[in-house]
This record gives structure tokens, C-alpha cells and sequence, in this order.
């Protein structure tokens, strides 16, 4: 009888040699992407300051899995995730020929970007929801896919040919600035702000509470 230990190590080895793989592309791709949007930060405060010197755009890094732009009353937060992840078979990535013909390719490192209102981090304010822009899922291979909103202009090749290039990244920022320029505040109705708590006024939360739009997600990208 072949002992079962040996395939519980060699499926251990191979699963943690290709998570280890995968970790270092996406962090090798996520620190590429904070270079990136310092260089557009930096580009766009130069063209937009000749025009207007009120409007104010700024990188800052949070840590080595995070990092914010920040412009107008908006602010992106990018962050990396620590761990590796993979997904269910009937999961729409999962469901094509380049994923099925390598074991490997069934795991992916992820970056996620989110839309706050800028105001929401400077006062603090915990309940104040952030809206997902997208989510870039990469593989071992350095291939990528994008799950993220309609209104990102982005990279239509199937997961089989997105290869990771300072171009495509230089582009998922420059569209998630730009689909979290076009979402907009949304005031309340105003019978909804017609009465306040003492204890709310007391505590300087939010006496009116606009909310973003939100995004709608297309995942049609993951074929």
C-alpha cells in the first residue's frame, strides 16, 4: 500500500512552492504599481497645477501592501493581499481551457482598489462605506485578469494573453481615477435628515450622510 504521507508532502511542496511563486509576482506587480501612480500623481500635479493651483492630487504610501491616491474629494486605496486564493469550479475564471490545462494556474494573488470620499479618512468617520473599483487577480504565469467596474476602460484580452506590463498597470490606475471621478455624491432625501439624536450632534457624526453611487461589476473580463 503506497503511503498516503508521501502524497500529503508532495501535494504540500507543490501547492506551497506555487502560493510562494505567486506571492512574489504580486508583490513584485504591486510594488511596480505604487512606482507607477507616483508617476501619474506626479505628472498630473504638473499639468493641472498650470491651470488650477486649488486642485490637489497625492500619493502616499501606507505600507508595503498599501498605498492611497488621493484627488478632489476622493481617495483610492490599493491594497495587496497576503494570501493566495483560488475559487470554486463553476467560478466564471475557472471555466476556461488556459486555467484547466495547469493545476497551478488555479490559484491567484490579489490586488484590490476602493473608492472612499477622501473626508471619510481625514475626520475619521468609521461607518462611511468604501465601493470596490476593482480587483486584479494574477497568476503564476505573471498573467492577470480584471473583475472590476464598468466604467474602467480595461485590457479586453482573455486571461490566456493578459500579460502584466507598465503599460496595463499604468492603465488599471488611470481608469480607477477615473470611474471614481465620475462617482458621484448622492445626497439624501430630506426626510431622512429631518431629525438628529442629541447623542449624534454630540458626537459630530455625520448630521447628513451623502453616499457614492456605488459601481456596478462587470466580470465579463475573467473569460
Amino acid at each position: 500500500m503506497k503511503d498516503r504521507l508521501d502524497d500529503i508532502i508532495q501535494g504540500l511542496q507543490q501547492k506551497s512552492a506555487t502560493k510562494q511563486a505567486i506571492y512574489r509576482n504580486t508583490y513584485q506587480t504591486f510594488t511596480r504599481m505604487k512606482e507607477l501612480s507616483q508617476e501619474i500623481v506626479d505628472e498630473l500635479t504638473n499639468r493641472i497645477t498650470t491651470h488650477n493651483a486649488d486642485v490637489v492630487i497625492e500619493y502616499k504610501a501606507i505600507s508595503d501592501l498599501e498605498f492611497q491616491i488621493k484627488f478632489s474629494g476622493d481617495l483610492l486605496v490599493f491594497v495587496m493581499h497576503s494570501n493566495i486564493i483560488t475559487f470554486p469550479d463553476d467560478y466564471e475564471i475557472m471555466r476556461n481551457d488556459y486555467v484547466d490545462e495547469d493545476f497551478r494556474r488555479r490559484f491567484f494573488g490579489h490586488i484590490m482598489a476602493y473608492n472612499f470620499m477622501a473626508d471619510t479618512i481625514k475626520y475619521n468617520r468609521l461607518d462611511d462605506p468604501g465601493y470596490l473599483v476593482g480587483r486584479m487577480l494574477i497568476n503564476i504565469e505573471n498573467h492577470f485578469v480584471i473583475e472590476g467596474v464598468k466604467q474602467m476602460d480595461l485590457p479586453s484580452d482573455r486571461i490566456a494573453r493578459n500579460v502584466i506590463s507598465d503599460d496595463k498597470l499604468r492603465l488599471i490606475v488611470e481608469s480607477a481615477m477615473v470611474a471614481a471621478v465620475n462617482n458621484d455624491l448622492m445626497g439624501q432625501d430630506v426626510s431622512d435628515i429631518e431629525r438628529i439624536t442629541y447623542k449624534q450632534k454630540l458626537e459630530n457624526s455625520q448630521l447628513s450622510k451623502p453616499r457614492k453611487l456605488g459601481f456596478m461589476i462587470s466580470h465579463e473580463l475573467t473569460h
